[in-house]
């Protein structure tokens, strides 16, 4: 989550109930630049609204500057939420291309009659006429009122007494949380070793996704919270900076796994063990071939 994009999201005014709320969504779970990648689906149960109503807000979130998307070819959308770019006066000017001509409201299907029932010819009855309810004006819905519009769901229904399929798990949110987690664990750990909070931005990002895909949802979290333990010379003197946990982040793993860290000088005693061992082996069959050649004689 980013408190600088929440920050300037909170204040902003002019949008109703539903654009707010996807709004505050997206930037709950973008990062400083305001660059995240959630489902469509995952937005609409975080704010209790069908997948269409959220198309339908970001659609104009698109309109008033808010939001930009980016679509990936197999993969999910990129969007970047951009309170700077807020232009109250766009969404009107939208909104009144969307309303068709001046005096559509008398066409063909455009209003229902007082009776909330459309006119059996398809035209609305002008007002002052003859008709029910005449002079009456039937005026169009002014866009972006603060008016939150119920749709309907496009969930299945499903008989009295039978419960719907469990939902289709969403893999690009567990890769999320297990940023997230990662992230926590890594900074929590960093704050700690050095007092000062690490540097986040789109390459930090990129580091810490691709290590959760190199270790895993499980243990990346884990492996980077130990990284700020590891007192190699290479990499405290680039301060456990991320990159150098992902460029031996497997070797890493296994250094936590087996609680035991492999520095120069354990490096070098062990080189140090095993030339040793391979010259006493050598000393041992040289011995078992002079005895034998003893015994021959």
């Amino acid at each position: 989550m980013s408190t600088i994009i929440m920050s300037q999201c909170w204040p902003l005014q002019g949008l109703s109930v539903t654009q707010k709320a996807v709004l505050i969504s997206l930037a709950d779970q973008a990062n400083d630049d305001g660059v995240c990648w959630p489902a469509v689906g995952t937005i609409a149960t975080r704010c209790c609204m069908s997948p269409r109503a959220v198309r339908t807000a970001m659609d104009h979130l698109e309109v008033v500057g808010l939001l930009t998307r980016a679509h990936r070819f197999n993969s999910s959308t990129v969007y970047n939420v951009t309170p700077a770019n807020f232009d109250t006066s766009a969404a009107p000017s939208k909104g009144s291309r969307k309303a068709g001509k001046p005096g559509a409201a008398s066409g063909a299907g455009a209003a229902p009659h007082a009776g909330g029932a459309p006119h059996a010819g398809g035209d609305a009855p002008a007002a002052g006429g003859d008709a029910p309810g005449a002079g009456l004006e039937v005026r169009p819905v002014p866009p972006n009122r603060h008016i939150t519009i119920n749709e309907p769901s496009e969930e299945p229904s499903f008989p009295a007494g039978l419960s719907a399929a469990p939902p289709a798990v969403d893999l690009e949110t567990e890769l999320q949380t297990a940023c997230r987690a990662t992230w926590a664990a890594y900074a929590t750990a960093y704050r700690e070793r050095h007092g000062v909070a690490p540097v986040r931005n789109a390459k930090v990002n990129a580091n810490v996704k691709q290590l959760v895909q190199r270790l895993g949802h499980a243990e990346a979290p884990a492996v980077a919270g130990w990284f700020l333990t590891v007192n190699e010379r290479y990499v405290v003197q680039n301060m456990h900076d991320l990159g150098s946990l992902l460029a031996k982040c497997e070797a890493y793993r296994t250094q936590w796994a087996t609680g035991r860290q492999m520095t120069a000088a354990s490096a070098q005693q062990q080189d140090q063990t095993q030339s040793n061992a391979n010259a006493a082996d050598e000393a041992k069959a040289k011995l078992r071939q002079l005895r034998g050649a003893n015994n021959a004689h």
